[in-house]
């Protein structure tokens, strides 16, 4: 995943033993970019485990006293998935049919309060299908542009996802010289 300014990318800060020496302690919003960094990167490798990994479970919540929250994701185009089982099975399901998958993440915001944490980012996507029968290498590109609203939540083990919404961004409309809307662009 390529993110401006992320650790381990060339124009990011240098790693715990780069020749900056030592990072110094990361604070909460540097660690929830982390395990936001770590959801989009599983999902590239098509690293299923690390995926799972990566989502709020049930055995993440010691610390929370009654029933635990059920995590939930809506892809672009998709109805809503509520549950661990059936947010996990639709990442097996676009990760058995997408050859390649790069996100460009821009306009990444973060925010934390108490044990909750906000990222908003806009998810510049290229994939690839499968390679066609004819023996090419990979199936056509496409790029997409969408809008996400990942929601952590910490646990003694660190930040976890906890709701995954991604939205397709429509073309911008162009309006007449009045202000009213015109028709769409691109």
């Amino acid at each position: 995943m390529s993110t401006p300014g992320t650790p381990g990318t060339p124009d990011g800060p240098a790693g715990p033993d780069g020749p900056a020496g030592p990072q110094a302690p990361r604070t909460e919003r540097d660690e929830v970019e982390l395990a936001n960094t770590a959801f989009y990167e599983a999902l590239e490798r098509g690293d299923f485990d690390a995926l799972s990994d990566v989502w709020l479970d049930e055995r993440d919540l010691s610390d929370v006293s009654g029933p635990a929250p059920e995590i939930s994701c809506v892809h672009p185009g998709w109805s809503p998935l509520t549950g661990r089982g059936e947010v996990l099975r639709s990442y097996a399901l676009i990760m058995a049919n997408t050859e390649y998958i790069q996100f460009f993440l821009t306009d990444l915001l973060v925010s934390v309060s108490g044990g909750t944490a906000l990222v908003t980012c806009t998810e510049n996507i290229l994939s690839g299908g499968p390679a066609p029968e004819d023996g090419g290498e990979l199936g056509p590109l496409v790029g997409q542009l969408v809008v996400a609203t990942n929601v952590f939540h910490h646990t003694p083990l660190g930040w976890k996802l906890w709701s995954h919404h991604a939205s397709p961004v429509l073309s911008e409309a162009v309006g007449d010289p009045d202000g009213e809307p015109g028709e769409p662009t691109g």
